[in-house]
């Protein structure tokens, strides 16, 4: 499997960023088999625009580069799989041991390059065109959003870089130095302000969504939020969380194991919490497969040989031994995220089917002790589409990218840092109350938490994002942004006995992409 995904990230590097986008573009523009919208009026940049989602399901902005980027970096996930399959990735990603050329990080800093082409291609065509009708307008704000995602990804990962916000044919004119973090977030800022504005409140036509997981204004208003979370500009994080909530379009799903189903006719996908998730599906004996991202299979349980009843997956993204001792067996979302190996997976009560898992027995048994059961893959589904082993994989899993628990806990975490401990506490506690069970008041398995002081209600709210979004990738970026702390909740604290030191917060640029820009490109500070 590495083998081949080296020779393919090798590729996408190449052919993105420096070199012209005609190559790839006509296999990523293709509007997915399955997709009709037969009672939606289609805008001019239709093909264009479902290409962007298949761009997102199809490459390393939702498979195992994203993965080791934004989760296998924190203390509470590891690679997992086996000890020598993507061995590599244990050095650079969780001993900070960064490289600048390998497949995981070329592909990385490729795929986003490459979506960033697709949507300057759109808007140029829409510019060109002139197009102001309804339907385009919305084509024209998913652009404007999946350019904005991109870029965030980026200046997550590596801090500087270039700012290609232009389409180019000609391969010269996409070599450019890199951007200050204000010129990218102005960028960033002025899509999303675009797309909140193109983009519709929901896609229901006729009391019945048309189409499940496309981008909404709520998406938009949500990543917008979680921009300016990571600069600190708490009064718009409070201003768009307030936008989200008041439209009226989302609800805590009463059940945290509901979040993550995936059933038969698409049971638990794009549920009342749902605010975008990448959509992945799969009909009977293979039929309709439109999961080839690896998100479901890339995480499911591994076991050794490719016709062993558990080898579900390839078994990357699993829990690690911090996180299980860390956390409070009180906490019902404990056995609703971590899957035990020698273990029974707990039945429907949390999330699991009634099975028991083989034992931890690397080379015999299981490969790993936890696994991630926010993906575990339902036995119906795999005898329905008949992929009961990696060899077929859980090509059907949505991959959750934002849901509306996110945007409470940033509205919690804004309110406090602007002294509104009240606010903070309220949103706190609407999260601890679906924990456990109970939407309403009056619970008993989680303690309430009373707001005392900024500084408690800080951690404590650290603490929240951490049991909520275990496994889901927000750990790392949260930790380097809470830094320096002074609870101890930061990344040199959680990170430090791993080898993570301050230049880790950014990773190194791909060489590759230095050298083909003939040196234009520089490398990050300290590498």
């Amino acid at each position: 499997m590495k083998k081949n995904i080296k020779i393919i990230g090798g590729l996408l590097l190449s052919a993105t960023l420096f070199l012209t986008i005609s190559g790839c573009s006509k296999f990523l523009d293709r509007q997915p088999l399955t997709a009709t919208l037969n009672d939606l009026n289609q805008g001019a940049l239709e093909s264009q625009s479902l290409g962007l989602y298949n761009a997102l399901r199809n490459g390393a902005n939702s498979s195992l580069p994203w993965l080791d980027f934004n989760s296998i970096r924190d203390d509470d996930a590891q690679k997992g799989s086996s000890t020598t399959d993507g061995a590599e990735i244990n050095t650079e990603f969780e001993t900070f041991q960064y490289t600048k050329d390998d497949w995981a990080t070329d592909w990385y800093w490729s795929d986003h390059y490459n979506m960033l082409n697709l949507c300057n291609k759109e808007l140029h065509w829409a510019d060109s065109l002139k197009v102001t009708d309804p339907a385009s307008l919305r084509n024209i704000g998913e652009a404007h959003f999946f350019r904005a995602y991109a870029f965030f990804d980026l200046v997550k990962a590596y801090g500087q870089v270039p700012l290609i916000n232009f389409y180019y044919t000609n391969a010269a004119d996409g070599i450019k130095p890199k951007a200050s973090i204000a010129a990218l977030y102005a960028q960033i800022d002025n899509d999303l302000d675009s797309a909140s504005k193109l983009l519709p409140l929901n896609w229901v036509v006729g009391g019945t969504n048309r189409y499940p997981g496309r981008l909404t204004s709520g998406a938009a208003n949500t990543l917008w939020a979680q921009t300016y979370l990571f600069r600190g500009q708490w009064a718009k994080v409070v201003a768009l969380c307030n936008t989200v909530i008041s439209s009226g379009q989302y609800t805590l799903d009463p059940s945290f194991t509901d979040i993550w189903k995936d059933g038969l006719n698409g049971a638990g996908k794009n549920g009342p919490e749902s605010i975008f998730e990448m959509q992945a599906t799969c009909g009977a004996n293979g039929t309709n497969d439109n999961g080839a991202d690896g998100w479901g299979t890339s995480q499911n349980v591994r076991q050794g040989g490719a016709t062993v009843a558990w080898n579900l997956g390839w078994g990357w993204n699993v829990p690690t031994k911090v996180l299980q001792n860390a956390w409070d067996s009180t906490d019902p979302r404990k056995s609703m995220t971590i899957l035990y190996s020698g273990q029974s997976d707990g039945g429907p009560s949390t999330g699991g089917y009634g099975a028991t898992l083989p034992p931890y027995a690397p080379g015999s048994g299981l490969d790993q002790p936890y696994w991630n059961k926010k993906v575990y893959s339902d036995p119906a589904m795999r005898q329905y589409t008949g992929k009961i082993n990696s060899n077929g994989g859980a090509d059907w899993i949505n991959h959750r990218i934002l849901r509306y628990a996110d945007v409470i806990l940033m509205l919690a975490e804004a309110s406090n840092e602007l002294g509104d401990g009240a606010t903070a506490a309220k949103n706190l506690e609407l999260v601890r109350n679906r924990a456990s069970g109970n939407l309403g008041a009056g619970r008993t398995i989680l303690p309430t938490i009373a707001f005392v002081s900024q500084a408690q209600m800080r951690t404590a709210i650290k603490n929240e994002r951490r049991w909520e979004f275990a496994m889901e990738g927000y750990r790392f970026y949260d930790l380097v942004r809470w830094t320096p702390a002074t609870d101890g909740i930061d990344a040199p604290n959680a990170l430090g006995g791993l080898g993570y030191t301050p230049k880790n917060a950014l990773y190194p640029i791909p060489q590759p992409a230095i050298n083909l820009s003939g040196g234009v490109l520089v490398q990050n500070p300290n590498y």
